[in-house]
C-alpha cells in the first residue's frame, strides 16, 4: 500500500487529505509543525475565552463557487459553519454572496476535514529535509526518526518548500468577549523581525487611542504571521505544482490560487486529482502480484 504524507494541517492539507479518503492503495498521514490544526485558520483558546487569529469568516459567492459550493453546503449542514448575521462596519457584501462564521472556532473547519480524511495526524512534526532513497521519499524531522513515503504533498508556503528543497467577537456570556486586532500587511513587513513585546505595545497603544474606554484585557496573545496573504500566485500552476513524478512530490496551497476559502479548496481539489492516478498505479501493480504473496 502506498504511503502518502501531507505536510501541513491547514485548510488545503486537511481538505486534500479528505478528498483522498478511499483512494486505491493509499494510506494518508498528515504532519504539522504546530501543536494543533488550523494553519492560518487557527483558533486560540484560554480559560478566559477564544478567538480566531487568522481567518474569521468565509465568503461564499454561489455564481463563482462552482463545484466548491458543495463544500459550503456540507459544512453548514453539519453545523461547522453558520450564516454571519451580525453587522460588521465597513464590510462590502456582494449581492447574492453569504458570509459564514464557525461557532466552534474557525479551526473547526480544518478539524472537520481531518476527521473526515481518516488520516493519521501528528503534530509538532517539523519537517527538515526530504531526499530520494531507493525509489521512495525519506522525510526527516526535528524529532523522531526519518520515515519513507511513496507520495509527499507539501502545503506550506512556497519559501518553506524551497528551504526543503472589522473584527468578529466571541460573545459567550460565561467567558466575556474576545477582541482580535489585525494589522496591515505593510505594518507586518516593517516589524517582521521586531521584538514581539515591542510590537504588541505599539498595537495596544494605537488600540487605546481608538477605544479609550476599552477594559483592561485579562489575557493577550500577539501572533506573528510570517506568511499571510498571497499577493501574486505562482504563474501557470493552477492549484498545484508537480516537483517530481516518480515517486510523486507535489506542492500546493493558496500560493497557487488566492488567499481565501475557495483558493484553498481549489488547490486541494487539484492536488487530489493529480495524486489519485498515481495511487491507481499501486493498485495495478498489486493486481499483478500472486495472491499468496500479498
Amino acid at each position: 500500500m502506498a504511503r502518502v504524507l501531507v505536510v501541513g494541517a491547514g485548510l488545503t492539507g486537511a481538505a486534500g487529505a479528505a478528498l483522498l479518503r478511499g483512494a486505491p492503495r493509499g494510506q494518508v498521514v498528515v504532519w504539522d509543525k504546530a501543536r494543533g490544526a488550523g494553519g492560518r485558520m487557527s483558533t486560540t483558546r484560554t480559560d478566559c475565552g477564544s478567538a480566531d487569529l487568522g481567518a474569521q469568516f468565509v465568503t461564499c459567492e454561489p455564481e463563482l463557487a462552482g463545484p466548491r459550493l458543495s463544500f459550503y453546503e456540507e459544512l453548514v449542514s453539519h453545523g461547522v459553519l453558520k450564516a454571519l448575521t451580525a453587522p460588521v462596519e465597513g464590510m462590502v457584501v456582494r449581492e447574492g454572496s453569504q458570509n459564514y462564521v464557525a461557532p466552534q472556532g474557525i479551526s473547526s473547519v480544518v478539524k472537520y476535514y481531518l476527521e473526515q480524511s481518516g488520516a493519521e495526524v501528528s503534530y509538532e512534526q517539523h519537517v527538515t529535509h526530504i531526499s530520494l532513497q531507493d525509489g521512495r521519499w525519506e522525510v526527516s524531522r526535528k524529532s523522531g526518526p526519518p520515515e519513507q513515503f511513496d507520495v509527499v504533498i507539501l502545503t506550506m508556503p512556497v519559501p518553506q518548500i524551497l528551504q526543503l528543497q472589522g473584527d468578529i467577537v466571541d460573545k459567550s456570556p460565561e467567558v466575556g468577549s474576545s477582541l482580535v486586532v489585525h494589522t496591515t500587511v505593510t505594518f507586518g513587513r516593517q516589524h517582521l523581525h521586531s521584538d514581539p513585546a515591542e510590537v504588541q505595545q505599539i498595537i495596544l497603544s494605537h488600540l487605546q487611542s481608538i477605544l479609550p474606554s476599552l477594559p483592561e484585557p485579562s489575557t493577550i496573545k500577539c501572533q506573528r504571521w510570517r506568511y499571510s496573504q498571497v499577493t501574486r500566485a505562482v504563474p501557470n500552476c493552477p492549484g498545484q505544482m508537480i516537483l517530481h513524478t516518480q515517486p510523486l512530490l507535489i506542492c500546493g496551497g493558496d500560493a497557487f490560487t488566492r488567499s481565501n476559502f475557495d483558493g484553498c479548496i481549489e488547490s486541494a481539489m487539484s492536488i487530489a486529482e493529480a495524486v489519485k492516478p498515481h495511487l491507481q498505479q499501486f493498485q495495478s501493480q498489486a493486481a499483478k502480484i500472486p495472491l499468496d504473496l500479498l
